[in-house]
């Protein structure tokens, strides 16, 4: 049997991130045994086995350092795969809001500056990338997107979103990326685990998924759109950032896209 059968963990597998399976991705991505990983850190094997299948707690802070000290002397870990692993061991936060709650959380002064950003692209998002309220020309740059309401579901579910984005395979990819470091704060959110598990009815979404990587969304990053009907490509600097929202903070994020 091998130790991927032993685990019952296998990559294709769509579910939400857990520490073990995060754990698991970068021990074997470094090469390290179980029992070498034990060692080293000065656990015995048959937690990590435990912490692997899930069928042990979240494990210490202490015990999460000593794992990531360990799997870094092997191979340099990155800052995202550093704070992913803490978060999971963890770090949680409160369940997901509805849309509708979110929305009507969204003050007059901040609906008034979606109109005052024109002719920039601008909307407010919840954590799961639904359109909590978005100015024209955000509706005019994102054909449909209005209409499904969500950005992973039109960006995996609508063809117009491949005719739109320019670099659609590295942007989708990208999106399936920053909602891994999402959920992986609230694992046990029905929410996400919901949600997670709609979209894996999208091939792509499912492929991109299995794949197991992990970002932070940036604060500026450049994106371009395609002008459906003129075909013209357009050049944005896109800008998220958190909405102060006393009800719910850290809640609310602003999508702004700027022309360049």
């Amino acid at each position: 049997m091998s130790e991927d059968e032993e685990s019952g963990w296998f990559a294709e597998d769509i579910a939400v991130p857990t520490f073990g399976q995060a754990l698991r991705r970068l021990r074997d991505e470094r090469g390290y045994s179980r029992e070498h990983l034990a060692y080293t850190a000065g656990v015995s094997a048959s937690y990590i086995t435990a912490l692997e299948k899930g069928e042990r707690g979240n494990p210490t802070r202490s015990v999460v350092d000593s794992l990531l000290r360990c799997l870094n002397l092997m191979s340099p870990l990155t800052p995202t795969d550093r704070r992913h692993l803490h978060e999971l061991a963890g770090l949680r936060m409160p369940e997901t809001p509805a849309p509708e709650e979110l929305h009507a959380a969204i003050t007059p002064d901040q609906q008034r500056a979606l109109a005052l950003f024109e002719p920039a692209l601008a909307a407010y998002l919840d954590p799961c990338g639904n359109i909590l309220d978005a100015n024209d020309s955000w509706n005019a740059a994102l054909p449909g997107l209005r209409e499904d309401g969500n950005v992973f579901r039109w960006m995996f579910g609508n063809e117009q979103a491949k005719v739109v984005e320019v670099d659609w395979e590295s942007e989708a990819r990208q999106y399936v990326q920053w909602l891994r470091m999402t959920v992986g704060r609230a694992p046990d959110d029905p929410v996400f685990t919901t949600f997670v598990a709609d979209l894996a009815h999208f091939p792509d979404f499912h492929r991109f998924w299995s794949e197991g990587s992990v970002d932070f969304t940036p604060p500026v990053r450049t994106q371009r759109l395609r002008n459906p009907d003129s075909g013209d490509i357009r050049e944005y600097s896109v800008q998220a950032g958190p909405v102060h929202n006393e009800t719910y903070p850290d809640r609310i994020t602003l999508l702004l896209c700027l022309p360049l």
